[in-house]
């Protein structure tokens, strides 16, 4: 103990990922003494091993994929070469192109002291970290989550990637099998396909679950038109070596077993917050298996200890920890009782076509509003979706009784940029005519959310009732 140094802080953060990173640069450059504790890659997940590599693959996908669609536009399309070996460094320079901005010499370069090193609660106000002791007013656990491996008899005797490893391939997968049909399973498994790997995605119940069964079967379609194997609906029953790849055993809903052989395995089963060998008990945390129990301010049972992102449970996205390191701000340093709010959190699965949503859905609507209204419009009747020949995919938005809009789903190109409007709305209560009156320039792939929202109107608007009015009225001899 004599040779620790103790360390003294306003905010002492353990996670040097995107919502530690966050709150460190907002709470440093607001005046206040911040302490990070990041043991591994500064970026944490999304920078190094999620969303930054995951898109950048997928833009390698969809280079791929223009080439060989583009003969629908009498432009020569035919099977790409793909050198897997240049999308790998393709992946790693879009990495290290942002790499600097989530960097030690950055954030000192802001104040912040960092430490690179693992860290435990030793009671609770104070943590141990690379020989250095830690007393600060307040602490943000941040340690984001990791891969949940499921259990299956077999799998720890066999080789498996998960999105922790898959982007330090070199060479393309001759046959990728993916256990899993969540965003992250069938992101990967489509931009492998296109890359031109084989691929079968094995999933228990459907793909996308948590999604508009409607909007899914967009992309299902879509999924299987480009040659992937989609195995919905069955267990798996054991993994096991083949040769120097794997065998994957399936029960499907008669009984019946099959064997699924691949060359690399990609397990994509859900993700389990961090939680082990942070000393939460020493510091008073009650935790779960689901992660840290939190309040509406994001506090801990510990209200000196605050947890945020992944490891917080609930929604396991970026811009959620995002959003979290801004109500932690206002609490820890300037004091205020800010709360977070989740009736308009938008996600987006970045498939192609991609499917984004915001809000509730028509069930979750009915069940929480009673009597509800939905509204459509189909990118087909869309003058831009035609002219790019991506038809493909609808708008749909749910309303109460009064028209205030209550969620939104799209699917089709670019359904992540188009959420946005429909965000606002439901994040401020907005009604349908303020979406149905808005101008939308032509001709974009947004005046689709404005046909939408225009359909709500249409019945009365050209109704009989309607029709006589506007007789009545041009009856009268008046200027």
């Amino acid at each position: 103990m004599s040779n620790e140094s103790i360390v003294t802080a306003d905010i002492a953060i353990i996670g040097g990922g995107s919502g530690g990173l966050s709150v460190a640069a907002g709470a440093a450059q607001m005046g206040a003494r911040v302490v990070l504790i990041e043991k591994g890659a500064m970026g944490g997940d999304c920078l190094n091993t999620g969303c930054v590599p995951s898109k950048a693959l997928l833009a390698a996908g969809h280079a791929a994929q223009a080439v060989r669609d583009s003969g629908r536009f009498g432009v020569n399309g035919h099977e790409p070469e793909i050198d897997f070996l240049k999308v790998h460094d393709h992946v790693k320079g879009v990495i290290g192109g942002i790499a600097p901005n989530d960097s030690v010499e950055r954030f000192e370069g802001l104040g912040v002291k960092v430490i690179q090193a693992a860290a435990h609660f030793t009671d609770s106000r104070g943590l141990r970290a690379g020989g250095q002791v830690v007393r600060a007013r307040r602490f943000v656990i941040a340690t984001g989550s990791s891969p949940a491996l499921p259990s299956i008899e077999g799998l720890a005797e066999v080789s498996f990637l998960t999105n922790e490893t898959i982007f330090e391939l070199t060479e393309r997968p001759e046959h990728l099998i993916v256990l899993g049909g969540g965003p992250i399973g069938i992101e990967l498994a489509q931009a492998h396909r296109r890359l031109g790997a084989r691929v079968t995605v094995i999933e228990a119940f459907g793909i996308l679950a948590k999604d508009d069964p409607d909007a899914v079967a967009v992309v299902r379609r879509r999924l299987t038109a480009e040659g992937l194997s989609l195995r919905e609906g069955v267990r798996v029953t054991r993994a096991t070596r083949r040769g120097n790849g794997v065998a994957i055993e399936i029960e499907g809903a008669d009984g019946e077993l099959e064997s699924v052989i691949g060359s690399h395995l990609l397990v994509a089963a859900g993700r389990r917050p961090n939680v082990e060998n942070l000393g939460l008990e020493a510091a008073g945390v009650v935790y779960t298996k689901k992660g840290i129990s939190v309040d509406a301010r994001l506090r801990t049972s510990n209200k000196r200890i605050f947890a945020i992102g992944d490891v917080a449970g609930g929604y396991q996205f970026t811009h959620m920890a995002g959003y979290h390191a801004g109500i932690v701000i206002r609490n820890a340093l300037f004091k205020l009782p800010a709360k977070v709010k989740y009736h308009a959190v938008p996600w987006v699965t970045y498939s192609d076509p991609e499917l984004a949503h915001v809000g509730l859905d028509e069930a979750a609507a009915r069940g929480k509003h009673g009597a509800v209204r939905t509204v459509a419009w189909p990118f087909e009747e869309n003058d831009r979706a035609r002219a790019e020949r991506e038809t493909e995919g609808f708008v749909k938005a749910v309303m109460d009784a009064k028209g205030r809009i209550l969620g939104a789903t799209i699917v089709g190109r670019h359904a992540g940029e188009l959420i946005l409007p429909w965000v606002l709305a439901v994040e401020r209560g907005l009604k349908i005519g303020a979406m149905a009156g808005m101008i939308a320039p032509y001709p974009t792939l947004g005046e689709a959310s404005k046909r939408a929202a225009g359909s709500y109107f249409t019945p009365k608007l050209f109704s009989q009732g309607t029709r006589k009015l506007v007789g009545f009225l041009q009856r009268l001899d008046f200027v």
